[in-house]
Formats: C-alpha cells, sequence, structure tokens
C-alpha cells in the first residue's frame, strides 16, 4: 500500500512539472547514473558499472528524441548527444575510466547551461509580470 502511495506521489510530482524542470531532472538522474558507473567501475562491479550506463544511454536517447528540429541549436545537441552515446558505448565494451573521466563534466557542464538558462527565462518572465502590473490600465 505505502509503494502505491510513494509511486502516485512521483507521478504527480512529475506530471505538475514544467518542461525545464523535466530536463533538469532527466540530467540529474543522467549525472547520479555516470556517478554510479563510475564508482561501480572503479569496485570492477562491470554488471552494476553495464547497468548504470544502460540508464544513462537510455536517458540521453530520450533527450535527443524529444529535441524540436525547428530550433538551430537541436542540430548541435543532437550531435553532443551521439558524442555521449558512443563515449558511453566506448566506457561500457572497454570498461574504460578515463573516457568516462572525460564525459562527466561534459554531461554536467551542459546539465548547468541548461539550470542557467532555466533561471534566466523565470527571471525573465518576472520582470515581464512586474512591468505589466506597473503598466496604466488602458496603455496597451
Amino acid at each position: 500500500m505505502e509503494h502505491n502511495t510513494i509511486q502516485q506521489y512521483k507521478e504527480q510530482s512529475i506530471s505538475t512539472m514544467t518542461p525545464n524542470e523535466l530536463l533538469l531532472l532527466l540530467f540529474d538522474e543522467l549525472v547520479k547514473n555516470l556517478m554510479r558507473c563510475d564508482l561501480a567501475l572503479g569496485q570492477k562491479n562491470y554488471e552494476l558499472m553495464e547497468a548504470a550506463a544502460d540508464k544513462s544511454q537510455s536517458i540521453i536517447q530520450y533527450l535527443d528524441d524529444t529535441l524540436d528540429d525547428q530550433y538551430p541549436i537541436s542540430r548541435e545537441l543532437h550531435r553532443l548527444y551521439d558524442y555521449f552515446g558512443y563515449q558511453l558505448a566506448r566506457v561500457k565494451i572497454g570498461r574504460n575510466k578515463q573516457v568516462l573521466d572525460h564525459l562527466r563534466p561534459m554531461v554536467n557542464e551542459l546539465r548547468e547551461s541548461f539550470r542557467i538558462a532555466e533561471k534566466n527565462v523565470a527571471e525573465e518572465a518576472e520582470r515581464a509580470e512586474k512591468a505589466e502590473k506597473k503598466a496604466p490600465a488602458g496603455s496597451g
């Protein structure tokens, strides 16, 4: 019974998130799985490493699949996500920690860029809302 309540809460939380919040949540999961992959690789727990790498690849594939091609940045993100997927395959196949050590900061930087962009959009919306409230009625 308790498990169902927790699951319902999680589903409700996700369904009320903005697209930007969902994007950051996906990146948080990606970062967490890459960390798990790194720790498992260090412990020579290859089963856990492969599972974490597979989850990471699934998240990257989802991010790539949901890009809106009407924006020029999407082409660049497609290439970046392809690169991330390729590097993860190298990590998994070769159990290559150096590749993972190169990949993790790149993913963190992209996540931070999206976080800053989301913050800027929220601040801009707040400024616009305040300016709209200050404008005298009938000046539109």
